[in-house]
């Protein structure tokens, strides 16, 4: 059974009409954020949901977590229906389910010391007995996010410590009620590139070692590429790609994915320059183009046909090879799946 199992998740957000809007009673119009999206994480997995800003994936989090009430949909813990339970009901499940943002230093509060910030989750939960236990509690904790020894940082500020030392201490404050699901947000987009790999070897280890599920929030394919199992790639509230790691980044089938990858910094060459796809345009988060008919990529994709006018794509397995077999789990919302492959040969072969 899956950690996370998250179906058909919705979440639309309705539109101000203002007040000759009201009067006129001019139908109302919602922001598709997150747009009928399905997935599931399994216990030790790390699962990456990449895509541009605006795209939903910080909302799918929040949404995943009920800090924002779905609009429809279900999500699903261990079995547990989060879903359909009252807020008392579900308060005793938040110690299982815990999220790391992007900005160590906004989510940590200033006036607090380091052990306070982690004796704090610690306390709501009634977890360790005595103050002396709850001090080992996040003396362990500290351990584990490789902050020793321990008592230089158990009593300093959040603005006392480095950009990575806050972010580690805000994982060690997720982790100190032992879940079983992390949300990390973007937890190394604003850290130097130094620090950057020693954050995301510390989520690999915690993962493989507590078999913890990770959900894995950025727009950095290169960290998905080194650090996770599987990749979703989202678009205006969509999964649009999904599969395998190494599937999805090595042979991507839609052309947003395909996009994303060619941003990745890597030696050039002839080929892979001629080959290259940059995206055009912004994407429309205010859900204009989410609503309207067709594919909801088409006005920025450079391969489009007249099919992706009419039909608004689901995802689907991705053919082999061979056009018989399917590579395993991975899917592709692309009403021809590597389509630009062939445009890029045929431009290869103009060379």
């Amino acid at each position: 059974m899956a950690l996370l199992e998250v179906s058909h998740l919705v979440k639309h957000y309705e539109k101000p009409r203002g007040t000759f809007g009201a009067l006129g009673r001019r139908p109302r119009q919602y922001v598709k954020a997150v747009d009928d999206i399905s997935f599931s994480i399994e216990p030790g997995e790390m699962l990456a949901l990449v895509g541009e800003s605006g795209c939903g994936k910080t909302t799918t989090a929040e949404t995943v977590l009920r800090v924002i009430e779905p609009t429809s949909g279900t999500v699903t813990l261990n079995g547990t229906d989060l879903t359909a339970l009252s807020e008392a009901e579900l308060r005793p499940l938040r110690r299982h389910m815990q999220i790391v943002y992007q900005d160590p230093y906004a989510s940590l509060d200033p006036r607090f010391r380091v052990s306070r910030t982690i004796e704090e989750p610690l306390a709501i939960h009634g977890i360790g007995g005595s103050k002396r236990a709850r001090r080992q509690l996040v003396s362990d904790a500290l351990t584990q996010v490789e902050l020793v020894p321990t008592n230089l940082f158990l009593d300093r500020f959040p603005h006392e410590l480095s950009g990575g030392q806050r972010q580690r201490v805000a994982i060690a404050t997720a982790l100190a009620v032992n879940p079983e699901l992390l949300i990390a947000d973007e937890p190394v987009s604003m850290l130097d590139v130094s620090v950057r790999a020693g954050i995301m070897a510390l989520l690999s280890r915690l993962c493989r070692e507590r078999g913890m599920g990770i959900l894995l929030i950025t727009h950095d394919l290169g960290v998905a590429a080194h650090f996770t199992d599987r990749v979703a790639v989202m678009y205006l509230g969509r999964i649009v790609e999904t599969g395998s790691t190494r599937a999805v980044l090595s042979g991507p089938q839609h052309p947003y994915t395909k996009a994303l990858c060619d941003v990745v910094p890597r030696r050039q060459t002839k080929r892979n320059r001629a080959q290259a796809s940059l995206l055009r345009g912004e994407a429309d988060a205010t859900g204009t183009a989410a609503t309207a008919q067709g594919c909801r990529f088409r006005p920025r994709c450079r391969y489009a046909i007249d099919a992706c006018a009419e039909e608004d794509p689901r995802l689907r397995p991705v053919e082999a090879g061979d056009g018989h077999e399917t590579r395993d789990g991975h899917e592709a919302a692309c009403i021809r799946p590597g389509l630009f492959e062939l445009a890029q040969n045929v431009e290869v072969g103009r060379e």
